[in-house]
């Protein structure tokens, strides 16, 4: 799928690269130490909610040591283990402070820095997200998932798209592969 350009119409961003960069800006919360993530949800060019990856509310964060699996690197390479993990991704942050607030996503889009995972392309889906804007890449660690990846991304009635952004800092949204 063609990457969707966010060009500026003289200084001002266009509603791709605007909304993309609010959810890099909200990325800087991320403190896992695997990847940080950000990302929004977008009804008729209104911010409802947005989310980064991290521990649940009100315990200790990853980078104080509160997710074994994140402080444990070495042991446990990217892709693996999610079952340990006690962090919340971003997009599950982010529909989840929809939920909290009484706040209806329905047909709404999610802007995020990383494209999501197996698990959140599910629960987007579950709740008729209309379309996933994403900044990089999200590779499944297993070649047998990306089939049915595909499948799950057809499935948005807005698609699945690629933005084609600046992104200052890069090195947080590291590829799962």
């Amino acid at each position: 799928m063609k990457p969707v350009s966010s060009k500026q119409r003289g200084n001002r961003p266009d509603w791709y690269e605007y909304y993309i960069n609010i959810a890099i800006a909200v990325r800087d919360r991320a403190n896992c130490h695997g990847s940080k993530i950000g990302s929004i949800l977008v009804l008729d060019n209104r911010i409802l909610t947005t989310g980064y990856n991290g521990t649940p509310q009100d315990m200790q964060n990853c980078d104080e040591g509160g997710c074994d699996r994140c402080a444990d690197r070495q042991t446990y390479s990217s892709g693996e283990a999610y079952d340990l993990c006690i962090c919340v991704h971003a997009e599950q942050n982010t529909l989840l402070s929809a939920a909290r607030f009484g706040i209806s996503v329905e047909g709404a889009d999610l802007y995020t820095t990383l494209q999501p995972c197996f698990g959140c392309t599910k629960e987007l889906l579950q709740a008729k997200i209309n379309a996933v804007y994403y900044l990089h890449d999200w590779k499944p660690s297993s070649s047998s998932l990306v089939s049915a990846l595909k499948k799950l991304h057809g499935r948005f009635p807005g698609g699945m798209k690629k933005i084609e952004a600046d992104d200052p800092k890069q090195e947080w949204a590291r590829s799962i592969n």
